[in-house]
């Protein structure tokens, strides 16, 4: 039997110059920025869902973000809110701050 070759051992020399360590962030450009705006709550979904209407009239279903779900801050019909929506799509948002 012929001898082996080295580059079979090991990791086989496949992803061998891929990196696992966290990606360096690049500064996003003002069209990948969030964007915010306030609004009121005006009804209560599942799952930590709201229907929340912005000053213009307009009505976004939005959710609560990790942080306040992790320090339990309650929201009911009639408190304004501070969100974040996307520019790609504005009929969704995601709720980061209660302003009362």
């Amino acid at each position: 039997m012929p001898p082996r070759n080295n580059k079979s051992r090991g990791s086989g020399g496949r992803n061998r110059n891929r990196s696992f360590g966290p990606r360096k962030q690049t500064a996003p450009d003002d069209e990948d920025k969030a964007v915010e705006v306030e609004g009121e709550i005006s009804s209560v979904l599942a799952g930590t869902m709201f229907r929340v209407k912005l000053a213009s009239g307009h009505e976004v279903l939005a959710h609560i973000s990790g942080k306040m779900r992790k320090r339990f801050i309650r929201l009911v019909v009639g408190d304004k809110v501070k969100m974040e929506m996307s520019p790609y799509d504005l009929t969704k948002a995601r709720i980061v701050f209660r302003l009362g």
